[in-house]
Parts: C-alpha cells; sequence; structure tokens
C-alpha cells in the first residue's frame, strides 16, 4: 500500500519526540553514539523552525546498569533509587550533546497527578513548556519516577508523550523504538510477522496484533504505543512509530 505522509509532516511547526530505553542504552549504559546522533537530527529540526518537546526514557536503565542489577527492580523503592541514580547521568548527555550547537536544554519531570488530576499543575507544566519553547530551550521530559507512586504513575512514556502531545497541540507525535513498525506478530519471536505501514483506524483486532512484551529496558510494549496513538489521533494528531536506531531516521522521516 502507497501511503503520502507529506501531507501530515509538511505542515508540521510543532513535534513531540518520544525515545524508548531501547534506543537510548546499549549494552554498557547509556548509548551516547545514538544520542549524539539523535540530537543532532533533532537539532536541525529546531534550526529549520520546528518547535520540538523530547520525551525521553533512559534514566532507570541508566541508573540499572550503575548500580549493577541485571534487569529493572519490581519494587517501587527500588525503581526510583535507580532513577535517581541514572536522571543525572542522562540529563548530562544530553546537555553535553546539544551543547555542541549552542543548544540549551530543561529537565521536566512530571506525574500523572500533574496533567490528569490538578487542573492548577497542569496549567502550571503547560505555561512552563511554553515559555521553554519561547525561549528556544528544548524541554527534555521524562516521568518523576523517583517519586511517583504506583497510584500516580503514568505506566509508561509513551501515554507521557501523548499527553504531552495533547497538551501542547503538537502538529505530530514521534515515537522511536527498537522495532521498525507495528507487525502482524511479534518480529523477535514470529518470523512470518508483516509489517503494517499505516494504521487508519485503531480498533480491538489492531490492538490484539500489537505485542504488549517490554524490552528489557523498557516498561511499554507496542500495545501501549498503540494506545497513544489512539489518544493521540482522536484529537487529529498523526503519529509515528520508527526505528530510532536507524541512520538519520528523524531526517527521513
Amino acid at each position: 500500500m502507497t501511503f503520502d505522509r507529506s501531507p501530515y509532516f509538511n505542515q508540521v511547526r510543532r513535534v513531540v519526540v518520544k525515545i524508548g530505553s531501547g534506543v537510548l542504552t546499549g549494552a554498557d549504559g547509556l548509548n551516547n553514539a545514538v544520542i549524539d546522533q539523535l540530537s543532532h537530527q533533532i537539532n536541525d529540526l529546531l534550526d529549520s523552525g520546528i518547535e520540538v518537546l523530547l520525551v525521553s526514557s533512559g534514566a532507570m536503565a541508566a541508573g540499572q546498569k550503575k548500580v549493577g542489577l541485571y534487569r529493572r527492580p519490581d519494587e517501587i523503592p527500588r525503581r526510583q533509587a535507580v532513577a535517581a541514580v541514572g536522571q543525572a547521568g542522562l540529563m548530562l548527555t544530553y546537555e553535553t550533546a546539544f551543547a555542541r550547537y549552542d543548544r540549551k536544554v530543561a529537565q521536566i519531570l512530571l506525574t500523572n497527578d500533574d496533567l490528569s488530576v490538578s487542573r492548577r499543575r497542569y496549567l502550571n507544566a503547560r505555561n512552563t513548556l511554553h515559555t521553554l519553547l519561547s525561549w528556544q530551550v528544548l524541554p527534555i521530559i521524562n516521568e518523576n519516577d523517583t517519586v511517583v507512586v504506583e497510584e500516580i504513575k503514568f505506566g509508561d512514556n509513551d501515554n507521557l508523550s501523548a499527553l504531552i502531545a495533547l497538551m501542547m497541540n503538537a502538529d505530530l507525535l514521534i515515537n522511536l523504538t527498537d522495532i521498525d513498525s507495528l507487525y502482524t506478530g511479534d518480529p523477535r519471536s514470529d518470523p512470518a510477522a508483516e509489517k503494517i505501514e499505516v494504521v487508519e483506524n485503531i480498533n480491538r483486532k489492531i490492538e490484539t496484533v500489537a505485542s504488549d512484551m517490554p524490552g528489557v529496558l523498557g516498561t511499554g510494549g507496542m500495545l501501549s504505543k498503540i494506545r497513544a496513538a489512539r489518544k493521540v489521533t482522536a484529537a487529529g494528531i498523526p503519529m509515528v512509530i520508527a526505528n530510532g536506531k536507524d541512520e538519520d531516521i528523524v531526517k527521513k522521516l
């Protein structure tokens, strides 16, 4: 099926880019080469006049490597501690990467309460993001893992990126993951799985074929991305799922 994406992409003035843990991290922690490549592409978007809000995973995965854990902890307090270790390193890596282009970055940590429960917090967060964009500072947004508890957590940054896109009236949501696309099955275990290039209607069939298996480092699987897509497309915001490790993926899009 041939699908012309240009009408959706040519008019973009504000974009939310979500980068998953599977893209940002490798065997030894943060993958600096990938972060450098993506920061270069995001800087090109900024240079072209497009406003960018970056939703970045990776804090917990980075902290997990630093403290020597082979997998993500199950207990909330241990997750909070791991995230606290990793978040500082994640932001330092981004700050260093964007400093090459004389770009300033800002850290924004949010909980579900901030966007879904408290109107005052919602407006404060939105006003802060608008101010940063007006100052041409790149907001780097993550869930506030160090204080989150089970009742208020977003669950994954796929959902957070959708809420940010809705709050900021973005023109496009780009979800960069470690898999190329939505498939008819899980391509990691099903060699016959075929890529689904375009989804015009998110229905039960689409949710059924979406894998809900999270990666080793992430919390959200393909099903969480489809649920995020349902949120934004209902408001007229298209979403793209792409492999963040592909060379120049943002430029290609």
